[in-house]
């Protein structure tokens, strides 16, 4: 279905371990590519052998309005758990972004004598405020925050998948034993490719024929939205339009009209956009490209850490990356494995791409062995599955 795979992977992996996982989501979610398929108000179901729980939810819009009477159907839902929940459990983990979740988690969690965990993907109700421009006295974003501070207050143990939150979540109530930094990860078995599976993507033939003509192929993958602050790596080409260097976009989202149009008008010959392809696509992708591009905006809020799952993608490419971020930790760094440049800076971009571009084959190579070793000791899912459950014993 896409695009959260956290909670699966986890989920398969515990499941490996011999503990059993109940995904309990809205029936509509603007981040999945499909939706499943629903009947009635509670449906069950089970993907390789995950036990799933959908609470039929409404359609809405990516921050539409609508998407408030989806929130409130969900907790509804999870109220009624008693409907739902067939067997007494262990632990409860409230992990969604919204933060809602976490009363009628809580409620859960001590109608069964259950450990309570907290899961932070995202800060909420501060990336609403700093992103989406909502006033802190906003009753939606008040009651996020009632709810940010209960959950630190309540919870057994926070996981973050920002790796420098600490200290806001300290401000908001959280007893800082009870923080811990789990990452995002990546399933290794993935990026086992099969070579005859190239001749089945089309965006193949032309990566190849342009790697045959000389072209450096230095890609992006992933959504295509301001936050990712592709208009900057487009600039880029315009200053290397007469440099041998392809600049590749895949992927989707709502920008993509916006550089379509800075394509054209800039009559550039060096930057090619193509739709998204099913996630087994991307590793053999990948690994055709000589260098990556991950760009966010220049934003406050990423002072809280960064994880994106496309990072990780390209450090198990293999291949040097180009990091257009200024958050509160460096994972290219860290890794070593590529350049950070100055986020949103046409100009920084290009040098970090011709520096690579100019580097002797074999640190390139280094740099992309640097960064797949350190997706697989600090990334991989059954590793963090672990770390997830080392954290619940405490």
């Amino acid at each position: 279905m896409g695009m959260e795979f956290r909670p699966y992977y986890l989920a398969s992996e515990w499941l490996k371990m011999g503990h059993n996982t109940t995904i309990v989501a809205a029936s509509y979610s603007h981040v999945r590519h499909i939706q499943p398929k629903i009947y009635n108000k509670v449906n069950s179901q089970k993907i390789d052998g995950i036990n799933y729980v959908w609470i039929k939810t409404p359609a809405y819009v990516s921050n539409d309005r609508r998407r408030i009477f989806n929130i409130i159907s969900f907790l509804r839902g999870l109220y009624s758990f008693k409907k739902w929940l067939e067997d007494r459990i262990d632990v409860v983990i409230s992990s969604s972004t919204y933060t809602l979740d976490i009363f009628p988690a809580r409620t859960i969690a001590k109608n069964n004598n259950s450990k309570l965990i907290y899961e932070v993907h995202d800060l909420w109700p501060l990336s609403p405020i700093e992103l989406g421009g909502y006033s802190k006295t906003h009753p939606f974003i008040i009651a996020v925050q009632m709810a940010e501070n209960y959950a630190y207050k309540y919870s057994d143990q926070v996981i973050s998948i920002l790796p420098t939150a600490k200290q806001h979540m300290i401000d908001h109530g959280l007893d800082p034993d009870k923080f811990h930094h789990i990452p995002n990860g990546i399933n290794l078995t993935d990026w086992q490719m099969d070579e005859a599976d190239k001749k089945t993507i089309p965006v193949l033939e032309d990566l190849a024929k342009f790697k045959k003509e000389g072209f450096f192929i230095f890609g992006y993958t992933g959504s295509v939205g301001l936050a990712n602050a592709l208009h900057a790596f487009i600039n880029s080409a315009i200053l290397l339009k007469d440099k041998p260097i392809k600049f590749i976009i895949l992927g989707d989202g709502p920008e993509r009209k916006n550089l379509m149009e800075m394509i054209n008008r800039a009559n550039l010959k060096n930057v090619i956009m193509y739709k998204p392809v099913p996630k087994t696509d991307v590793p053999i992708i990948l690994a055709v490209m000589d260098a990556f591009y991950i760009g966010l905006k220049h934003h406050a809020l990423f002072k809280y850490g960064i994880s994106p799952n496309k990072l990780i993608d390209y450090m198990m490419a293999g291949k040097p990356i180009v990091q257009a971020i200024e958050a509160g930790n460096d994972p290219v760094k860290e890794a070593n494995c590529g350049l950070t440049v100055k986020a949103e800076s046409p100009e920084d971009i290009a040098k970090g791409v011709m520096q690579i571009y100019q580097m002797d084959n074999s640190e390139k190579k280094k740099m992309g062995e640097n960064g797949k070793r350190y997706a697989k000791a600090q990334h991989d899912y059954r590793i963090l599955a672990q770390k997830f459950i080392d954290v619940i014993n405490i």
